[in-house]
């Protein structure tokens, strides 16, 4: 393996990835909330290590004020009619009806505002880069799977005009006004592919951790990208750490990613893949596998003042998360009383999240197709 690299830049390409320690302490955690939840992620620390230093006085109350600061759709799988816009409705929130089932958070306004928050705090993370697969300068094809609100696959269009970029989809929430080079479409990834071929480069974010086959998807992507085509996944692992002994034991937000990795276990998903995306990558047959691996802070406790800034991207972050998660918990068992005490204990834990020195670990995975594949 090659030495760590600097802050920020990718890691040598690498070809197999060992099993890291995990504390008991982990593992009864995730025992403690199902015996179905996923077993403890495996990989290499590939990126940064530094520690974070913490900021010794109060934040300044008004540093994070703000100063100034085609969806057309005609597809040969799945014709965008108007039963695809149709929306189911829980409890309140807006679900996306296509799968109806398939993916367990809402798609409303509220969550959109999520999606392009967390958008943001990727900027602020990776200093304003958008991918770090070496893609060149005039990448042809760009395919966004699990596009969202689009908002990565807009930014795209207009840094690469001459590109074609693809944004899929379960939800049809897009924008209608988007860069002549840039169109969305309904999909499910998860079915057979049926969005082209000879792309250039294939991005996904957060969405190892809710696949239901991962190995089945980068494998058709692998199949569909163009020999020397690149691919790359950025996710974030939820469970969090700490390096000044200001986290308990049995801190509120380990028990809490436990319990969200038993529920998202029932519908098939694993929290947990982040850190293990390099290993599918390689079955699949890709090459020249890197990985950058960043801290993210949560809430303003770093001395670093962009690092603040992210930290309070997270906590709000995963202060929003809390309302979207009624169907999930339910799928558990919980009663909405239940869902409520649970929602109410980590709502004040993280209000106080300057007091404990928590971060976690995001994840952008990249390979390449071999130039002689087919």
């Amino acid at each position: 393996m090659s030495s760590t690299p600097e802050a920020g830049e990718p890691s040598a390409p690498r070809r197999s990835s060992h099993d890291a320690p995990v504390s008991g302490n982990e593992r009864a955690v995730r025992e403690e909330a199902a015996a179905s939840t996923v077993t403890p992620a495996t990989a290499e620390e590939e990126g940064p290590t530094d520690v974070i230093e913490a900021e010794d006085g109060p934040v300044e109350e008004d540093e994070f004020l703000a100063e100034g600061w085609d969806s057309s759709s005609s597809k040969a799988s799945t014709s965008v009619t108007s039963s695809v816009y149709h929306h189911a409705y829980e409890n309140g929130r807006r679900y996306h009806a296509y799968r109806y089932g398939r993916y367990p958070i809402p798609n409303d306004d509220l969550e959109q505002n999520r999606e392009d928050m967390r958008h943001a705090s990727m900027l602020e993370t990776t200093d304003g880069k958008l991918f770090y697969a070496p893609i060149g300068d005039h990448p042809g094809k760009i395919i966004d799977i699990g596009t969202g609100t689009g908002i990565w696959a807009i930014e795209m269009g207009d840094l690469f005009p001459s590109a074609e970029i693809l944004g899929l989809d379960l939800s049809p929430i897009q924008p209608t006004w988007v860069p002549p080079n840039v169109k969305f479409i309904v999909d499910d990834i998860e079915d057979e592919w049926a969005s082209g071929s000879g792309w250039d480069y294939a991005h996904f974010r957060n969405m190892a951790v809710i696949l239901r086959d991962l190995q089945k998807v980068v494998d058709q992507t692998f199949h569909h990208l163009k020999p020397g085509g690149w691919i790359e996944f950025q996710e974030t692992w939820g469970m969090p750490f700490c390096e000044d002994g200001t986290m308990p034991e049995d801190d509120i937000m380990k028990r809490y990613f436990a319990l969200c990795a038993a529920a998202m276990a029932k519908f098939g998903m694993n929290v947990d893949l982040g850190p293990k995306v390099g290993e599918h990558l390689e079955r699949a047959g890709f090459i020249n596998v890197g990985c950058v691996k960043k801290k993210m802070p949560m809430g303003t406790w770093p001395k670093d003042k962009r690092l603040r800034l992210i930290g309070l991207y997270v906590r709000e972050l995963a202060l929003h998360s809390l309302a979207s998660l009624g169907k999930v918990f339910a799928n558990l068992g919980m009663s909405p009383t239940e869902i409520e005490v649970w929602g109410a204990t980590v709502r004040a834990a993280l209000k106080e999240s300057d007091k404990v020195h928590r971060y976690y670990f995001h994840y952008f995975w990249y390979a390449q197709k071999p130039e002689e594949a087919s």
